[in-house]
């Protein structure tokens, strides 16, 4: 099921001119995540000074927190050319090849959802990351023979939400491993005052603090809600974001106060009264819900699990009692025989 919310983490390229006026540039514009920057800044300045390619990075975590952000950085902060693909666009090994022949010395090659490399293009950049060089078979049978091809210096960045499916042997060719975690709720509202200020909008302090509760840690999802905020203050007629207006719009987009959807609040009610409480696993889960598994595993169960809505167990997956007191239900008391 594709999934169309306001709270999705997913990128949408409906979003990208919009998006792109508000991400950060370089590394000083880019708030949060304060140990990433601090080790990135050494290792760009490093680079930078022996007038080197960095070393490949490997960017992991949800969607929505900066990934493809920070590679257009690392690419701005050393002065290097940009170029962007995502794996599913790389049918077949010429399609790597045509790009990794045409880069410039020191370019910054960035590979989203690398996860879902097909294995002979996987191959083949084991080799360009490692040696610098591609390997091309030219012929068949006994007159098959192997051609090298040798590559400028680059610097390839991955970047994936489900670091698990990457193989062992493209990770270990890695200089640099970055995880991305939630961001905190200051780092959030730091940045809705940030991308409000380009939007050439005004938002109270208690708006934003709304804003930043509903935004799931994400700043994808939380500069998404404060367009619409500003949609609705426009209409409304409001010189600025207010909480009304937040607390008002919020309500009409079906959010509440933890920055749950209708589609996270079915996820947690399935749980409950379908399977009483979990465990479940995530195939009938998925199933039960109308969503893919891909959606749950990837977009909904990360901020629900990190929120403590729900536990991953060896079983599946289990509502905790913070499910249970924010959907109103009362736990099952074993005791006296209610299903709740």
């Amino acid at each position: 099921m594709e999934r169309d919310a306001v709270t999705s983490p997913e990128y949408s390229p409906r979003d990208d001119e919009r998006e792109n006026v508000l991400r950060p540039r370089l590394l000083s514009e880019f708030l949060g995540q304060e140990s990433v920057k601090a080790n990135l800044s050494v290792f760009i300045e490093a680079a930078r000074a022996r007038e080197e390619a960095l070393d490949h990075v490997f960017l992991m975590g949800p969607p929505g927190l900066g990934k493809t952000t920070l590679a257009g950085i690392l690419a701005r902060e050393l002065g290097v050319d940009f170029k962007v693909t995502s794996a599913p666009a790389l049918e077949k090994p010429k399609d790597l090849a045509g790009i990794l022949t045409t880069l410039a010395p020191r370019s910054v090659f960035f590979i989203d959802e690398i996860h879902r490399l097909k294995p002979a293009i996987e191959e083949m950049l084991y080799m360009a990351m490692e040696d610098g060089e591609l390997d091309f078979i030219i012929g068949q049978g006994p007159a098959a023979r192997t051609l090298r091809i040798p590559l400028p210096p680059f610097t390839l960045v991955g970047a994936t939400t489900r670091a698990g499916m990457v193989g062992s042997p493209l990770v270990s060719r890695f200089g640099i491993n970055v995880r991305l975690g939630f961001y905190a709720k200051a780092d959030v509202v730091a940045i809705l005052r940030r991308s409000a200020g380009i939007l050439d909008s005004s938002i109270d302090d208690d708006a934003a603090s709304l804003l930043a509760d509903a935004g799931r840690g994400t700043p994808r999802v939380a500069n998404r809600l404060l367009r619409r905020m500003r949609d609705y203050a426009q209409v409304a007629g409001s010189p600025r974001i207010t909480a009304s207006v937040v607390a008002d719009g919020l309500s009409r987009l079906e959010v509440d106060r933890y920055g749950l959807e209708r589609h996270d609040r079915d996820v947690l009610a399935a749980i409950i009264e379908k399977f009483g409480g979990g465990p479940v696993g995530a195939d009938t889960l998925a199933v039960s819900t109308s969503e893919s598994v891909e959606t749950l595993e990837d977009y909904l169960e990360p901020f629900l699990i990190q929120s403590g809505f729900i536990m991953r167990t060896p079983r599946g997956r289990v509502a905790t009692p913070l499910a249970y007191e924010h959907l109103g239900y009362r736990k099952r008391n074993e005791d006296d025989g209610l299903p709740f």
